[in-house]
């Protein structure tokens, strides 16, 4: 029952994504392993919207570690481990809590003997800059920890680079690349070669862009038109100033339009807003609106549309609601 619920959410949470943004652009499928233990080991830069873009396109089925914050009942902590996250407590959440990873750790291990999949975002945080940012050595110690359980098994690393062309717009362009996985046959001594591979790698997949000149060097990248979201493309215009896939300007008119049409839950967004205290949330919130809320109210035009005095009305706002949603285009931050 559980399988068959986290399928089903999978499924609404996918085709909701894909209202959400523009285009979802996935690369290196082929990359995929078929029955081994992986750690998928991904950059992070857009809160909750990575694990379920991760969740909803792969074939993996994978399970997520997030941080034990989140899991503020008993309640809540059953939820989320019905659509497959664990908690992974941090110094910040108290030194005395730092020993409940083992149990974390215990969960993933048998997850990974079933050839399962596990995720993490080796960052350790969430951040909208366009760069690689050092990675924790969890996932290390996570594999050769799984290792030493179980010497039979041969656990792989999956390197996936996730980008945004706006992180906090819907109509936005996503791209996920799944790199060549790494297998982890060294000892566990040499972890730091394992942790290098691994960091190359992801580098070789998301957009890095330097710290030095950092916002001058984005804005000519929009100015320009060049796809954020990709490295080759990203690469070749710091490289040449030439730009092969120009991603397009809009008006910003559809956008408008699309608010106006699905003005509660604009509005909702609105009223949140201010209590979004770290703007990587942003996309998250409004995505959430959205997949609670897009449906019950398509169906409330529906209702005016065919059983009141409203009809005309509530038919116009149903079908430009539906329209502008689809047709929402917001390709750069």
């Amino acid at each position: 029952m559980k399988n068959l619920i986290n399928a089903i959410l999978r499924l609404l949470v996918k085709v909701a994504l894909h209202g959400y943004f523009k285009k979802i652009i996935v690369e290196g499928k082929e990359n995929l392993p078929k029955d081994r233990p992986v750690i998928l080991v991904a950059n992070h830069q857009n809160a909750l919207i990575d694990p379920l873009l991760l969740a909803t396109h792969t074939r993996l089925n994978p399970w997520f570690l997030t941080r034990a914050a989140v899991f503020t009942s008993p309640f809540v902590r059953r939820l989320l481990h019905l659509i497959r996250m664990l908690p992974v407590y941090r110094l910040r959440d108290g030194f005395s809590t730092i020993q409940q990873n083992q149990q974390t750790f215990d969960d993933t291990y048998e997850v990974l003997r079933k050839n399962g999949t596990v995720v993490i975002f080796a960052e350790g945080s969430h951040s909208r800059v366009r760069n690689l940012r050092p990675l924790s050595k969890g996932f290390t110690r996570m594999a050769f920890g799984l290792k030493e359980k179980y010497p039979a098994l041969e656990p792989v690393i999956l390197p996936v680079g996730i980008g945004f062309s706006a992180h906090m717009r819907s109509g936005s362009l996503v791209r996920i690349t799944f790199g060549k996985t790494i297998p982890v046959d060294m000892p566990s001594s040499q972890s730091g070669k394992l942790t290098k591979s691994v960091e190359k790698a992801l580098r070789s997949l998301v957009v890095d862009i330097p710290d030095e000149g950092y916002e001058a060097t984005i804005t000519r990248l929009i100015e320009h038109e060049v796809d954020l979201t990709s490295k080759k493309d990203v690469e070749t215009f710091l490289e040449t100033g030439a730009v092969s896939n120009p991603i397009g300007s809009v008006s910003g008119i559809g956008n408008k339009m699309m608010k106006i049409f699905n003005f509660p839950l604009y509005a909702l967004w609105l009223w949140k807003k201010p209590s979004v205290k770290d703007e990587v949330f942003s996309s998250t919130w409004k995505f959430l609106i959205g997949f609670t809320l897009a449906v019950p109210y398509y169906f409330f035009l529906l209702w005016l549309a065919m059983d009141t005095a409203l009809g005309s009305w509530g038919l116009t706002f149903l079908i430009l609601g539906w329209i502008t949603l689809w047709r929402n285009k917001n390709p750069q931050e």
